[in-house]
């Protein structure tokens, strides 16, 4: 019997959980992939937005100042990724200006400090790589930029190491009210909880349908990306957005925590859940508005293309919801759902107490984590690899399962020739560890198998 389940180990999931475990507490994490930061986490801009996009009074809104507010200080003390490099939002005519002088009340009301207006002149001397065409821009000094996948995995990490329990590749499948709270049936088994939190993203309304009358439906929404080698790292040292449509924030072109580019994303319509295809038409739209921004952009330095999907539902906030007693939804955590995760889980604790979860804090909780220091050969030649920081994932908290997994604790395979030098070694280390055959090492998520048979035998003589 646990006190708090939590399904779903995203960003928020995560959040979440290392809120949870500041406190005596029996808690466990439930997810159905065979790593954290698999969903909307895994592919999205890497951006810890200011806040002045959301409608002012919206939990979005609230939930995104202080979430970045928060973000910078668990990243220091997680020893995650990050740079604090602001925002500008471009204006290309007048009646663009005057959109920005709207978002600037917004920021405003929402409680963002330092925003201002910038002119031409201005924006040109401190990003010269933009268009001449851009008319001013709204500065946001307080956004930053994040590993995504780091900050995910350093929050879950921290909550295992402080007693959290994680189930990874378990899939809650039904869901049952008990005398003491409740019942859930999974694929590994059932597990019994005092109460529920749904942070099952792009799944949110299948586990809240298992509990609740339905309530909102999600609406996923497919966004493509570029990403860039780092030889184009250095062409903005900003987030650059173009002026929010309906559509969203827009495609913006921004330096990544790891020294490359990121164009992108697009809104197209998503043929399901696990849609993450990616297509000439989506890319050719990404590749042609980001140039409107920044013209000199190279495209020929692209190392990857990828898409990923937004857990949009038909409500324009988050849906943050105690539909029954002890189960709480997190659920529509689309943009800034990055930017408002730490917030959302102080939140989602907060409504745990009053709902009568007595919460004792820890004398000794561990809020550090220091990565391991390279040692060793060089496994990954691009972003400089070593066998030893490898290793030392392998031996961590929440090691890794797959070639991926490794990718986003590490590095190897992240750089320009995408894991062509040192996926064999890659491969390998995790089957040593596993102690099973190079042919059940898997790319990424379930099914994913790099090798199927050998392809040839040398051969052995006696004699030559």
């Amino acid at each position: 019997m646990f006190d708090v389940c939590i399904i779903g180990c995203g960003i928020v999931g995560a959040a979440v959980a290392y809120e949870l475990s500041r406190y005596d507490l029996s808690v466990a994490v439930i997810e159905k992939e065979n790593d954290v930061a698999t969903g909307s986490t895994k592919a999205n801009s890497a951006i810890i937005h200011a806040g002045y996009d959301p409608e002012p009074g919206s939990l979005m809104a609230r939930l995104n100042v202080e979430g970045n507010r928060l973000a910078a200080s668990f990243c220091d003390s997680l020893d995650v990724p990050h740079m604090h490099c602001g925002a500008l939002v471009l204006a290309f005519s007048e009646r663009e200006a005057a959109t920005l002088a709207q978002l600037l009340q917004r920021g405003r009301e929402n409680g963002v400090p330092d925003l201002r207006i910038l002119p031409r002149d201005e924006v040109l001397e401190i990003e010269p790589a933009l268009s001449g065409e851009v008319v001013a821009a709204l500065y946001a000094p307080t956004a930053m930029i994040v590993d995504p996948w780091q900050y995910t995995l350093a929050l879950a990490e921290t909550a295992v190491r402080n007693g959290c329990s994680l189930h990874l590749e378990t899939a809650v499948t039904g869901i049952e009210p008990s005398p003491l709270g409740y019942l859930l049936q999974t694929s590994q088994g059932f597990i019994e909880t005092r109460t529920l939190i749904n942070a099952a993203g792009l799944y949110a309304d299948d586990i809240h349908n298992m509990v609740a009358p339905p309530a909102f439906h999600v609406q996923p929404a497919r966004g493509e990306y570029w990403l860039l080698d780092k030889s184009e790292g250095q062409r903005v040292s900003r987030v650059i957005f173009q002026c929010p449509s309906d559509a969203g924030k827009g495609v913006l072109v921004a330096p990544t925590v790891h020294g490359n580019l990121i164009v992108g994303p697009n809104s197209a319509p998503s043929e399901g859940r696990n849609d993450v295809s990616t297509t000439a038409q989506g890319l050719h739209f990404v590749r042609e508005t980001a140039r409107k921004s920044v013209p000199g952009l190279d495209f020929s330095a692209n190392i990857r293309n990828f898409s990923g999907n937004r857990a949009a539902t038909e409500h324009s906030d988050f849906i943050i919801t105690e539909p029954r007693p002890g189960f709480i939804d997190l659920a529509g955590i689309k943009s800034p759902g990055l930017s408002a995760a730490p917030a959302i889980a102080k939140l989602a604790v907060s409504m745990l107490e009053k709902g009568g979860l007595a919460l004792h804090e820890k004398q000794n909780f561990i809020d550090m984590r220091k990565k391991a220091p390279p040692s060793g050969r060089v496994v990954c030649r691009c972003e400089t690899v070593t066998e030893g920081e490898l290793r030392a994932a392998l031996h961590a908290p929440i090691p890794p399962r797959s070639v991926d997994s490794v990718k986003r604790r590490c590095g190897a395979g992240m750089g320009r020739c995408q894991g062509g030098f040192c996926a064999p070694r890659v491969v390998d280390l995790l089957a040593e560890h596993y102690n099973c055959k190079p042919t059940d090492v898997l790319q990424d998520g379930r099914g994913s198998h790099i090798l199927v048979s050998e392809t040839k035998r040398g051969l052995c003589t006696d004699t030559i």
